[in-house]
């Protein structure tokens, strides 16, 4: 695959692609030939069946997916050149589509003025993955397992060669570190289509790597993170590998978190450097509140670890968050202040969410959560969030935090619609009652 940047010239262009978000925060497309391509197409886009994405009934589904060429690209492969373009969605009104990943994202920056709080977010978000160059799993009425293979010693074929160990991976040198050069693929073809990455390197697990990006605002980070998913996955199958961002994808090993740097800024200023607690002004501080407070009632994280495999991430023991704790330069911390930073650099990170989540929703929900914080000067000390010796646990398990998000919800209400919320606890309390109910081998082990 070759990307790069899209110039404003259709002449070479043989298809236009346009990539659509569904519920969940994956990519769907759909794709058009050349000579159907035209300035009205950009302008009214083109109707979906929306239902498929998750978003709406198949009585009401209809949907325009309008291109955004702001966020464009263009790729070759295969002797064919594609213009890419993530979408915007209305309704068949004209109006933008309240539910849609982005529309939330946008109206939440918009809340940030509206409040006159500060006119951007930034975010810092790390990407954490596994690949493996093997992957088989199976679920049915007689039988459930998974199989994973990687040359760096997981599985049957690599047992019997030189290793590293499942727990020492993090900055491993070549040639330990097999997937250097499908980082190093993945990382020029983002900066390519201006994805900033501040660095990338090997994780504490056997196969499993992180790419770093930089700070961007809101939308166009969950945009990054989105495409970025998406390269990463591609660049892998093209090299004869698998990709898996799920939280906790090998047992008693390191989880894939998706920890997410951030500040507000007004005038090109971070709102959050000060002479408060840990190098923070009241602001940020009123903000973490914010962020803590709905995470323990579960609201928070049913938008940042929305399944049922984040809460086998989050357990003690392996820098996962399980406490509402904020801290400097501490791992454990659901909060952490990183503490080789100073000055106007102070910011703040929230280590607890994983790449399960749809991102626009995510980021969209910790700034809501940090705003209401600050409308109520929520005081993290007052609270106890800094007392680690006598810490809160969050609620570890998919059901509660739903449980949190229905009566735990006004703060989103700004951006997230009622009817999207509802939806999305639908769709999540499916998806736990299916891992819940089912036997699995290790109670086979305990119990048959």
């Amino acid at each position: 695959m070759i990307l790069k940047r899209y110039s404003g010239d259709l002449v070479a262009i043989d298809f236009l692609d346009l990539l659509v978000l569904d519920i969940y925060g994956g990519l769907r497309h759909v794709t058009v030939p050349r000579s159907y391509v035209t300035p009205r197409l950009f302008e009214e886009g083109i109707g979906f069946d929306a239902s498929n994405f998750g978003f709406a009934r198949v009585t009401n589904s209809d949907m325009v997916a309008v291109p955004d060429t702001s966020r464009a690209f263009v790729s070759s492969s295969d002797g064919s050149t594609v213009l890419h373009c993530l979408c915007d969605v209305r309704s068949t009104d004209g109006q933008p589509f309240a539910q849609y990943p982005r529309a939330v994202a946008r109206r939440t920056v918009e809340e940030l003025a509206i409040r006159g709080v500060a006119d951007a977010a930034k975010m810092l978000v790390e990407l954490e993955f596994y690949v493996f160059q093997d992957v088989a799993y199976a679920t049915d009425f007689a039988h459930s397992y998974y199989k994973i293979e990687s040359p760096e010693g997981i599985g049957e074929h690599f047992y019997d060669q030189p290793r590293f160990g499942i727990h020492k991976g993090y900055h491993r040198l070549m040639p330990e570190d097999r997937y250097f050069a499908l980082r190093n693929k993945v990382v020029a073809l983002m900066g390519e289509i201006d994805i900033p990455v501040k660095y990338h390197h090997h994780e504490v697990g056997a196969s499993q790597l992180e790419i770093e990006l930089d700070f961007m605002p809101l939308v166009a980070a969950a945009d990054a993170v989105t495409l970025a998913k998406w390269i990463i996955k591609t660049v892998a199958s093209e090299m004869g590998c698998f990709v898996t961002f799920m939280p906790k994808p090998i047992y008693k090993a390191a989880g894939n978190g998706m920890h997410v740097h951030q500040y507000l800024e007004r005038g090109g200023q971070s709102l959050f450097p000060g002479d408060a607690l840990f190098g923070l002004s009241p602001l940020a501080l009123h903000y973490t509140a914010g962020i803590l407070e709905h995470s323990l009632t579960g609201s928070l994280l049913a938008l940042t670890n929305p399944s049922t495999n984040s809460y086998k991430r989050l357990v003690p023991g392996y820098e996962a968050p399980v406490n509402a704790t904020f801290a400097k330069a501490s791992r454990a911390a659901a909060v952490r202040i990183p503490g080789y930073l100073k000055g106007r650099d102070v910011r703040i990170e929230f280590r607890t969410g994983d790449a399960a989540a749809n991102t626009y929703y995510m980021l969209s929900a910790m700034v809501l959560a940090g705003l209401d914080g600050i409308a109520r000067q929520a005081d993290p000390v007052a609270l106890g969030f800094d007392r680690t010796d006598e810490a809160r646990s969050f609620p570890l398990n998919l059901d509660l935090v739903l449980d949190g998000l229905e009566k735990d919800r006004d703060y989103l209400l700004p951006a997230f619609p009622p009817a999207l919320l509802d939806l999305w606890i639908k769709v999540k309390r499916e998806e736990a009652s299916y891992v819940y109910n089912a036997p699995t081998p290790q109670e086979y082990e305990l119990y048959f």
